[in-house]
C-alpha cells in the first residue's frame, strides 16, 4: 500500500497530510533493504520522525481526514515533483544510500507507478471532497544536522510566496505563545516547485500551510497528542482570522 487514508467520513473541512509518515520499504525495492545501517532508516532522513502520530492526532483533534504516505522518503520522496533531481536520494546528510545510486529511468518510474503516482491520487481525491478543503501539512526535523549548529526553533510554518495567507495568521498567532520559538519559512524554505503544497493547494487556490515540529518534542504518543490539542485550536483560530480579513 503506498497510504494510508484516515477518517474519510469525518465532516472537518481540515485535510491534515503527512508526506513522510513511514519509513518503509517495501520488499520489491532492493530485497526490502536500502543498504544502509539499520539505525539510519530511524532517522529524519528516512521519514519525519513523530509526524504521523501528530498528523494523525491533529485530524482527530480537528474532525478532519488525513492522509499520511506509506513508504521511506528514501525510496522516493512524494514531496517533490516528478522531475525534481532529488526525487530519489544518493546522498543525504552524510549518508550514502547504496540502493540508489545506480537507479536507471525504469527503476524511478515502477516507484513512481507503485509508490509515488497512488500517494497522490489519494491526496487530490481526499482534498477534492469539499469545495473549501484547507490543507495543513505536518512534518518534522531533527534538530540539528551533521556539523551543523542546532536549530533554535521548535516549530517552523512553511510557506510559498505565491501564499501566504493561512500561513502569516498561523505564525502570528503561534508567537504569541511566550514559550515557542517560531521559525518563518524556517529551517528552510517552504516553496518548491511541484511539492505537494504546490500540486494540491497552490494549483487549485486552497488555503493552506506546512507545520514542521523539531522532532525531538513529538517522540512520544503522549508528546504527539498534547502538540495535536496545542496546535488544533491555533490553526482554527488562524483560519478565522484569514476568512476575516
Amino acid at each position: 500500500m503506498a497510504f494510508q487514508l484516515e477518517g474519510e467520513a469525518r465532516p472537518g473541512r481540515w485535510l491534515v497530510t503527512c508526506d513522510h509518515a513511514s519509513n518503509r520499504v517495501p520488499d520489491w525495492v532492493a530485497g526490502g533493504d536500502l543498504g544502509i545501517a539499520a539505525e539510519d532508516m530511524t532517522r529524519h532522513i528516512a521519514w519525519d520522525v513523530g509526524a504521523a502520530g501528530l498528523a494523525r492526532a491533529l485530524a482527530v483533534q480537528l474532525d478532519s481526514p488525513a492522509v499520511l504516505s506509506d513508504f521511506s522518503r528514501l525510496v522516493i520522496d512524494p514531496n517533490r515533483g516528478e522531475d525534481d533531481p532529488t526525487l530519489v536520494m544518493r546522498l543525504y546528510d552524510g549518508t550514502i544510500i547504496p540502493a540508489n545510486r545506480h537507479i536507471d529511468a525504469a527503476g524511478i518510474e515502477e516507484r513512481l507507478e507503485r509508490l509515488y503516482r497512488p500517494y497522490h491520487a489519494a491526496y487530490a481525491k481526499a482534498a477534492a471532497r469539499q469545495p473549501d478543503t484547507v490543507i495543513v501539512a505536518i512534518h518534522s526535523f531533527t534538530p540539528a544536522l551533521k556539523g551543523r549548529p542546532p536549530r533554535p526553533w521548535q516549530v517552523g510554518v512553511l510557506h510559498s510566496h505565491l501564499d501566504t495567507r493561512l500561513s502569516q495568521a498561523l505564525i502570528a498567532r503561534l508567537q504569541a505563545e511566550p514559550d515557542l520559538c517560531v521559525g518563518d519559512n524556517e529551517p528552510y524554505s517552504g516553496h518548491l516547485p511541484g511539492d505537494a503544497i504546490d500540486r494540491h493547494a497552490l494549483a487549485t487556490g486552497r488555503h493552506n500551510t506546512l507545520i514542521e515540529l523539531r522532532n525531538d518534542l513529538i517522540a512520544t504518543p503522549e508528546a504527539q497528542a498534547a502538540w495535536a490539542a496545542r496546535l488544533a485550536p491555533i490553526l482554527t483560530a488562524a483560519l478565522a482570522d484569514t476568512l476575516e480579513d
